[in-house]
Formats: C-alpha cells, structure tokens, sequence
C-alpha cells in the first residue's frame, strides 16, 4: 500500500510541545498510539511538507 492508496480508518490527531522542547505529533486510533517526538526544526520542515502537499492537491481539484 502507498501514499495514494485508500483506506478506512479512523484516528485522532493531535499536535503539540512537549516539556523536553521537542514538537510532538501524536496518532490515537483503533488501539494503536503512535508518538513521534521531533526537534523543532524537523517540525517546521514537516509543516512546510504539509503546506506544499495541500498547495498540490488543490491543483489537482
């Protein structure tokens, strides 16, 4: 499976500081929770990666 491909799931995500500095991004769903702590210039390339994503998909609609 990939990126493109479709799937139904439910999960929760939540994003916030952590007291050790980092950002985390936390996925809650189906009994599985999965925290992934990064540095916090990981988190802006991340965020940048995210933006350019949503920028794409709305050329394709």
């Amino acid at each position: 499976m990939g990126i493109d491909t479709e799937r139904d799931i439910e999960a929760n995500l939540q994003i916030g500081p952590t007291d050790h500095g980092m950002v985390r991004i936390f996925v809650e769903g189906n009994g599985i929770e999965i925290p992934m702590d990064f540095d916090p210039d990981e988190a802006v390339e991340i965020a940048e990666e995210i933006i350019t994503a949503a920028k794409a998909a709305r050329l394709i609609k």
